[in-house]
C-alpha cells in the first residue's frame, strides 16, 4: 500500500518541525502532504524551506479556512492508497502508525480510528474536554447505532477509495462528526485501536473550543437525516 500522511497546519511554529521529524522517522509514507491553512506566526516560512525535503510536499491556503478545509484540500491532492490524518500539535504520536494500519493491512477494515479511550498511555489533563468528547461520541452511537469510543479523535486512517465521491463540506472542526456520520452511513468496515495521547491545554495553544462542540452536535444531527 502507498500511504499518504496529511498534516493540516495552522500557526504551529513551535511544533511543526518536530512533528514532521517524527512523521519521517516512522518511515512508512509515500508522501507527507502538509496543508498550511493561512498561518501568520512563521509556520509558513518553515514549511517553504521544508518543501521537497524528503517526502514532504506543501500546499498553502492564502487565508485561514479551518481544519476541515485543509483536510479536504489534502484529500484532493493525495496519491496514496491509504490516508492518515496527522495533527501538527504533537498530541498524537506517529509511533502509533503500525497499530493504526494493521487492521487495514490485514483486510479487516477500511477505516481505523485511533481511540484515546481504549487504555493507551495518556496525559491526564483537560477533564471537561474529555467529558465533551465522550458526550459527542455517545450522541454518535445513539444516532448511528454504533459503539465507537472516540468519534472526535484526530487519528483517522482510511482507504482513499472510501472518500472518493464523498461530498465532504465541513470547514472547521465539524469535519470529525461529518466524516464519521458519512462513513457510518456507507456501512464500510471500521475499527478502533488504542493510541498514545498527549493533550495540550489552551495556554499551550489548543484551538478547539465550546463553539466547536455545539457545531459538532448540529453536524451529527444534520447528517443523520440529510445527505
Amino acid at each position: 500500500m502507498k500511504i499518504t500522511i496529511l498534516v493540516p497546519t495552522y500557526n504551529e511554529v513551535h511544533t511543526i518541525q518536530e512533528i514532521l521529524k517524527r512523521v519521517q522517522a516512522a518511515e512508512i509514507a509515500e508522501e507527507i502532504l502538509v496543508i498550511d491553512d493561512g498561518s501568520t506566526d512563521g509556520t509558513r516560512g518553515i514549511l517553504q524551506e521544508l518543501d521537497g525535503v524528503g517526502k514532504i510536499k506543501t500546499i498553502f491556503h492564502e487565508q485561514n479556512r479551518g481544519k476541515g478545509a485543509a483536510v479536504r484540500t489534502g484529500i484532493q491532492h493525495a496519491r496514496g492508497d491509504v490516508i492518515i490524518i496527522q495533527d501538527a500539535d504533537l498530541e498524537y504520536d506517529p509511533r502509533d502508525y503500525p497499530g493504526l494500519l494493521r487492521p487495514i493491512q490485514e483486510g479487516l477494515a477500511d477505516v481505523v480510528y485511533g481511540s484515546r479511550f481504549l487504555g493507551g498511555p495518556r496525559r491526564p489533563v483537560m477533564f471537561w474536554h474529555m467529558v465533551a468528547n465522550k458526550f459527542l461520541t455517545l450522541m454518535t452511537n445513539i444516532l448511528y447505532n454504533t459503539i465507537l469510543t472516540d468519534m472526535e479523535t484526530g487519528y483517522k486512517v482510511f482507504r482513499r477509495k472510501v472518500v472518493e465521491g464523498m461530498n465532504l463540506k465541513s470547514k472547521r472542526f465539524e469535519f470529525e462528526p461529518e466524516f464519521t456520520a458519512k462513513i457510518l452511513k456507507t456501512k464500510v468496515r471500521i475499527f478502533e485501536v488504542p493510541i498514545t495521547f498527549n493533550p495540550r491545554d489552551y495556554e499551550e495553544g489548543k484551538k478547539i473550543g465550546l463553539k466547536d462542540a455545539f457545531q459538532a452536535v448540529w453536524a451529527l444531527v444534520k447528517y443523520r437525516f440529510m445527505d
